[in-house]
């Protein structure tokens, strides 16, 4: 029964997690909705574990840890005018999934992905808002970045591998 419910949180995470890129794709926003969602999704995933016994206080503390410090490297890129607020968001509440063991691997394919996005968009792919007139790669350069499928496809890596399958 227990395993069931973190089933059902994972389930919960990447459809909240499709639903996150899908929404950045069409308008550059991450409803705060969404992450608080997956906030409350990990809480559910990591109290069935605690009751479980699959899961421990320790490693709970680790995985918010992971979470804020993802939080605060987000910060300093959303002052910096490298990633919006909702990115920042939806990244460090991913983060709290992946928790120490994944977290390397949910930081490479977001990177991946992300760099892969912006490569795309160079080329011309119409990935994000178009604006009207837009023409030329420096017009494409000023753009921002929709991040929320790289992070998306990161958090879907982090749901798969802690499925029990």
């Amino acid at each position: 029964m227990l395993a069931a419910v973190q089933i059902a949180c994972l389930i919960a995470f990447a459809l909240m997690l499709l639903a996150a890129a899908w929404q950045d794709l069409r308008s550059m926003r991450i409803a705060d909705g969404l992450s608080i969602g997956i906030a409350a999704s990990f809480a559910a995933w990591a109290g069935t574990g605690l009751a479980a016994g699959t899961y421990s206080l320790v490693s709970l503390g680790l995985a918010v840890a992971c979470g804020v410090g993802v939080f605060l490297a987000g910060a300093l890129a959303f002052a910096a005018g490298g990633l919006g607020g909702g990115d920042v968001k939806l990244a460090a509440v991913s983060a709290l999934f992946a928790g120490p063991a994944l977290l390397l691997d949910f930081v490479l394919i977001v990177a991946v992905a992300g760099g892969l996005l912006g490569l795309a968009i160079l080329a011309g792919a119409p990935i994000g808002p178009v604006t009207a007139g837009e023409q030329g790669v420096r017009a494409r350069l000023g753009n921002n970045l929709p991040y929320g499928p790289a992070i998306a496809l990161g958090g879907l890596w982090v749901a798969f591998s802690l499925a029990p399958i």
